[in-house]
């Protein structure tokens, strides 16, 4: 739920503090630059400290920053603190379905089930408490993420048996050394160009709908709706009857064209909204297959793979939200869309160039039970 309260009060945040929409933007790109950064460290500190105090390192650091972020009066001052919350959320999504999967009485399956149930609800719901919180204040959402991340803070430290550091102890190097795998840099690098067009959608859309906090946060609750149905019970079907590649490729090529639509009617915002909304079915379901594919790119272990995976993205996408203000301030408000639409066309280009290398994920195939899903999250 904390990922998504913000996204309503971003317009809000920069009438009352007089910040442009690049600058609102920043608080996108800090907290991306730290996460993608961070994802080098997060096995390292999980595997010498253990799972439990990593979440609930992850967590306190949530909670602390998310509050001073409330606490702020300048735009500088939150889009410093959503660096640190940056790294709260690295070192959390980096170990949750792992500890997850470890700590469930039934069967592996069962405890992935609950995971993905939980995390669709969160997504969903997230932007809709934000919206009515936004009523209040812009200042509400910072305050509820604080709250709820207390609560998950508490819950983790009683209930959650300990988790001793691991035998083998994860080197920062690893990440950087598995991306000499062509499979997984080509994934990785499409999925850098895919969040061009993603946070585009979810940082800069706001603006130019122009609507109360309330209004965002129900249309930005539809779209988690999409995201979170498609993640769960169509991304598998089909993966088990096209194959992961095919159906990636295809979906992010429908992306693209959302995108390009919203480009041609970002003065119509019926047209914007319903353009968010649709565009949670895609994501929903190439979050899953393209964190699939990770899995499946490199002979490395998946942890690693995900490290890697998630510096490059987040590293790299993190100057999407800001050019996507910057050109709607300084061009006009369709040019960002363009832009993205363009950026995920260009990854359509990258991965198709790993049709050989990534042969094996040409074939239908059944629906892995993986920590794939435990991306989901950093992605929305």
């Amino acid at each position: 739920m904390g990922i998504g309260l913000v996204d309503p009060i971003l317009k809000p945040i920069a009438e009352q503090l007089h910040a442009s929409p690049s600058q609102v933007s920043l608080l996108f790109t800090s907290y991306m630059a730290v996460i993608g950064v961070a994802m080098l460290i997060t096995g390292a500190v999980s595997s010498r400290i253990g799972a439990k105090r990593t979440l609930l390192i992850g967590l306190a650091v949530i909670v602390v920053f998310s509050a001073l972020a409330g606490l702020s009066n300048s735009i500088g001052m939150i889009v410093a603190f959503r660096a640190g919350w940056g790294l709260g959320n690295a070192l959390f999504i980096a170990t949750a379905l792992a500890t997850i999967v470890n700590s469930a009485a039934g069967s592996v399956a069962e405890a992935i089930i609950l995971y993905e149930a939980a995390l669709g609800v969160g997504i969903a719901a997230g932007p809709l408490v934000g919206g009515e919180l936004g009523t209040i204040s812009w200042r509400g959402p910072f305050f509820g993420v604080a709250v709820l991340m207390t609560i998950a803070l508490a819950a983790t430290a009683f209930l959650l048996p300990a988790s001793p550091p691991e035998a083998r102890r994860t080197s920062v190097l690893e990440p950087l050394k598995a991306l000499r795998h062509r499979s997984l840099a080509t994934v990785a690098v499409t999925a850098l160009l895919y969040n061009f067009g993603f946070f585009t959608l979810l940082a800069f859309t706001p603006f130019p709908l122009a609507m109360s906090a309330r209004e965002i946060g129900l249309i930005f609750f539809g779209w988690g709706i999409c995201l979170a149905f498609t993640s769960v019970f169509v991304a598998p079907r089909l993966q088990r009857r096209f194959g992961t590649l095919p159906v990636a490729m295809t979906v992010l090529l429908l992306f693209g064209a959302d995108l390009a639509v919203m480009g041609v009617y970002a003065h119509h915002k019926p047209v914007l909204a319903a353009g968010v909304i649709v565009a949670g079915l895609f994501l929903g379901i190439n979050n899953t297959l393209i964190t699939e594919a990770v899995m499946a790119a490199a002979p490395v272990e998946r942890g690693t793979a995900s490290a890697a995976y998630s510096f490059v993205r987040f590293s790299g996408g993190a100057v999407a939200p800001w050019l996507a203000g910057k050109l709607g301030e300084e061009v006009n408000i369709q040019l960002p869309f363009y832009v993205g639409a363009f950026a995920v066309l260009l990854a359509v280009g990258v991965l198709a160039t790993g049709w050989k290398p990534l042969s094996h994920l040409r074939v239908p195939t059944a629906h892995s039970e993986s920590e794939a899903e435990a991306l989901t999250a950093a992605d929305a």
